[in-house]
């Protein structure tokens, strides 16, 4: 019998800082060791899917739009993500995501997240209630 996804139960993480890399579509080419612990999820599932594989449904698309927006302008953009991992629970960070240029030509992007403190999430879960009601 499978067992249901619990997507209601937080993981918490701490110390480390994941970092991840996508092309520009958002396929993931690069992940580090703290991105497949904190997500569940090896290297070898992650490399060449869609960033979105652990997106949280909670998330507003209007967050997402904002994101891609930012970055394909070479804009960095930072934010509250609440995101799903492998065995279904969600976790919070705080991302930091930047356009990677190599001779002036914006060839992917790159993500440094860290855990989203307690005030942040505080703060966010509500606005993002507010965007899900809306779309």
């Amino acid at each position: 019998m499978k067992k249901p996804i619990p997507v209601d139960e937080q993981y918490f993480f701490d110390g480390g800082l994941i970092i991840g890399s996508t092309d520009l579509d958002g396929i993931i080419t690069y992940v580090n060791r703290k991105f497949c612990e904190i997500t569940g999820y090896t290297k070898d599932e992650l490399l060449g899917q869609g960033h979105n594989i652990i997106r949280h449904p909670d998330m507003p698309k209007t967050i997402f739009k904002e994101l891609w927006i930012a970055i394909r302008s070479n804009k960095e953009w930072m934010g509250i993500i609440k995101n799903i991992r492998k065995d279904g629970f969600y976790y919070w960070s705080y991302s930091h995501i930047t356009p990677i240029i190599i001779d002036k030509k914006v060839i992917g992007y790159t993500a440094a997240v860290r855990p989203a403190t307690p005030d942040e999430i505080a703060e966010s879960i509500p606005v993002y209630e507010n965007l899900l009601n809306q779309e």
